[in-house]
């Protein structure tokens, strides 16, 4: 491009940067620059992760794993299918300002993940799955209202004849391998679930 255009590193550089946040180019670390097509769809994929979202509006964000465990997944479960006859589930809570406000539970392939890099304590998973050198392209997301589980009900600290927001989250790699399936439960009568969009 310096010979083409004539032009100095600095130029291309600072051109590549500025495409990159119009959302025309993708860089990754290690993997290069990529044009995207779909403009569309690469500015809605610069939305802010909903607790980012929470931060910026002076809320304090916890997270604090329960429980990590490598499950043995039994033929004709849900589980198993996705994943096979293993795979890790991770329990964690977040809490906002002091007070649970979600459950999750992942689910990752035991193939990607063993107990020392699962428990990752404040280390977002989905950075844990990209230094890993995998590249999430497609999230799908299932948002249903539901009587809260007994078991998160104490977690979350509600009485369990309540509704809560259920959302299940399937997150498919370049090849359109599932990487993690995750269901989490929002105490949405704490705070709204919130997505936000810079377009």
């Amino acid at each position: 491009m310096e010979r083409e255009f004539n032009v100095s590193k600095i130029t291309v550089r600072n051109a590549i940067k500025e495409l990159v946040q119009e959302g025309y180019l993708e860089t990754r670390s290690g993997k290069g620059t990529k044009v995207i097509r779909n403009i569309t769809a690469s500015k809605l994929s610069r939305g802010k992760r909903f607790t980012e979202t929470l931060v910026e509006q002076g809320h304090k964000v916890q997270k604090q794993i329960l429980n990590v465990n490598e499950l043995e997944n039994q033929p004709g479960t849900e589980k198993y299918h996705l994943f096979g006859k293993y795979c890790f589930s991770i329990e964690r809570l977040y809490f906002l300002d002091d007070r649970p406000y979600i459950h999750y539970m992942h689910y990752v392939s035991s193939q990607l993940m063993n107990r020392e890099t699962a428990v990752y304590q404040d280390q977002s998973l989905y950075k844990l799955i990209e230094d890993k050198n995998i590249d999430l392209k497609t999230f799908r997301d299932q948002f249903d209202v539901v009587d809260v589980p007994a078991n998160v009900a104490k977690k979350l600290e509600m009485d369990d004849d309540r509704m809560i927001l259920k959302r299940e989250r399937y997150a498919y790699d370049e090849n359109d391998q599932l990487i993690e399936y995750s269901v989490g439960y929002y105490n949405t009568s704490m705070q709204k679930y919130l997505i936000h969009y810079d377009v």
